[in-house]
């Protein structure tokens, strides 16, 4: 194994369990029915075992957007032109987009990053590009083993950096791709073991009648490239693309800082599953958000093992859903610091039975 990788995966720990229990004892002693606060309670005892006090605080908050072009788009799996992607780069950068607008209003800082816009590196947008796309994979492999190593540590180091340098307590992740729906269906198929029938969706509006197509090259894709199930970045290389392997490795960088990573949509959780393979321990840092509307959404998070809080029906991408995940951070935090004690108020109330 590549020693940087080995070094990686050995720098991300698991989180503390017994601190886990501690904030969990806290919150069922809060003034309310025990449970009665769900998902929220859930999540505050996380992140108390996440940051390893039961102190635990929320401060900066960061969305990472990894844009870049695939080479499938060549196959007709996607109606949006392929120079969307750049168009969007630029546009998130001047504040226009969906998750540009919804991180501005809660106070949320994102950070474009092109691993592989197919064109010049807009300005603005961090240049961490790997090629002028990636490779068609109804044709070939989406990049070489060594690049999609590369990238996955390139952007995990980079990620470790941020959060040390911008002292970022939460991040969150996105991406920008045209046609991207359907690597990651790839991927989620692979590692699922389900046909392609049962993953692919419509994406961004592609049209009903062209779905049989898009289920037919993402089986062609698995069925030519062979990826290797039990070899994640194997998988990312042979049907992945830049952008996810990019957020497999901002999910690595920020696992390995003990920093909760809030997770967007399908796209997502085909890069979580990923990382989760490289190194298992990255599991309790995932912080779902919400469950996307793309058809291979709930055999992704079903894998993943993962409870998403927010239903609206999303499938803009972007880190959109992360962005508006962020406030429940917030909430978990003032819950658990804020509320009182039922003891401090001499009252008992039986627990479920």
């Amino acid at each position: 194994m590549n020693p940087q990788l080995t070094a990686l995966k050995a720098s991300i720990f698991p989180v503390d369990e017994t601190i886990r229990q501690m904030a969990r004892a806290h919150v069922d002693r809060l003034f309310k029915p025990v449970g009665s606060l769900g998902q929220l309670e859930v999540m505050a005892c996380q992140l108390a075992a996440i940051y390893r006090t039961t102190e635990w605080k929320t401060g900066k908050k960061k969305i990472f957007v990894m844009a870049g072009d695939h080479g499938v788009f060549a196959e007709n799996v996607a109606v949006t032109p392929q120079e969307v992607t750049a168009i969007q780069a630029v546009n998130t950068v001047h504040g226009l987009t969906g998750v540009a607008a919804i991180s501005h209003s809660l106070g949320i800082d994102v950070e474009m990053i092109d691993v592989g816009i197919d064109g010049p590196a807009p300005d603005g947008v961090t240049d961490m590009k790997v090629a002028q796309g990636c490779g068609n994979i109804f044709r070939q492999a989406a990049m070489t083993y060594q690049q999609a190593e590369q990238l996955i540590l390139d952007t995990a180091e980079y990620v470790r950096k941020t959060i040390d340098t911008e002292q970022l307590s939460v991040i969150g992740i996105g991406e920008l791709g045209i046609a991207n729906t359907t690597p990651a269906a790839a991927i989620v198929s692979v590692l699922t073991g389900k046909a392609p029938q049962e993953v692919v969706g419509l994406g961004a509006n592609l049209p009903s009648s062209r779905l049989r197509h898009k289920e037919a090259v993402v089986a062609q894709a698995i069925a030519l490239n062979q990826p290797d199930r039990n070899d994640p970045i194997d998988v990312m290389a042979k049907v992945g693309g830049f952008d996810l392997a990019g957020m497999s490795g901002a999910i690595l960088g920020a696992a390995a800082m003990k920093t909760p990573v809030v997770l967007d949509g399908f796209l997502s959780y085909a890069s979580a599953m990923i990382a989760c393979l490289i190194e298992p321990n990255v599991w309790d840092y995932l912080i779902p958000s919400h469950v996307s509307a793309e058809k291979g959404a709930a055999i992704a998070l079903e894998y993943l093992r993962l409870k998403p809080f927010i239903h609206m029906e999303l499938r803009l991408g972007e880190g959109s859903g992360a962005a508006l995940a962020m406030p429940f951070i917030d909430a978990a935090h003032a819950i658990y610091h804020r509320m009182g004690k039922m003891e401090e108020n001499g009252i008992d109330l039986p627990g479920p039975v």
